[in-house]
């Protein structure tokens, strides 16, 4: 059985259209089978974007990672959202980049990278402003919390890292290990199961 935190997913493809808003702005997304959530944004994807970009309107320039990325509705959100901004994308499955791809070239963004990498190994050397993740659940407790770990590793000094998660997929250990790491650990946002949380690197 293949899963979309796969690196290859063995499934047939079969690429979808489909237009998702924020506010008025349009992104046309391209999805497929053998990737997370395909034909429409999943509920905690949306809610992460709307409430980290009704938080952080356009303003100066920031340097914001993706991770796990999949076809890049946050990211690619982000970066049209935020034309200042620099925005990188992360995910280990390679179908879900070439759709990332396709989908940043077919809505002309010019201010986001794309990148193949197991949680946060390929960008250890780079330092961002935000870290924003909807993490593989399905990939284990483990992935999740090295997810939380390593994002330490590469957030600036104030830097933020928002996460995404269900609460009955393991909230409570995520937020256990956000305070554990960083001192806090903030709900910012709840609705339907899915919790928003924030934490800020001292």
């Amino acid at each position: 059985m293949s899963h979309y935190f796969d690196n290859d997913p063995n499934v047939k493809s079969e690429r979808e259209n489909f237009d998702y808003f924020y506010r008025d702005i349009k992104l046309s997304l391209q999805t497929d089978h053998g990737v997370f959530s395909k034909g429409k944004i999943d509920f905690g994807s949306d809610l992460l974007v709307s409430t980290f970009l009704n938080a952080n309107p356009p303003g100066p320039k920031k340097k914001i990672l993706d991770v796990g990325c999949g076809y890049g509705p946050i990211g690619l959100m982000c970066a049209k959202v935020l034309p200042h901004s620099e925005i990188t994308l992360v995910d280990v499955n390679e179908r879900a980049l070439d759709l990332a791809k396709d989908n940043k070239k077919n809505n002309q963004i010019s201010n986001a990278n794309i990148k193949t990498s197991n949680c946060l190994d390929a960008v250890l050397d780079l330092k961002f402003d935000y870290v924003l993740t909807n993490p593989p659940i399905r990939a284990g407790k483990e992935v999740v919390h090295q997810i939380i770990e390593q994002s330490d590793d590469v957030l600036t000094s104030g830097g933020e890292l928002w996460v995404v998660i269900q609460k009955k997929q393991g909230m409570p250990s995520a937020k256990k290990k956000m305070q554990s790491l960083y001192g806090n650990a903030e709900t910012i946002e709840k609705s339907k199961g899915y919790y928003i949380l924030k934490s800020v690197k001292a």
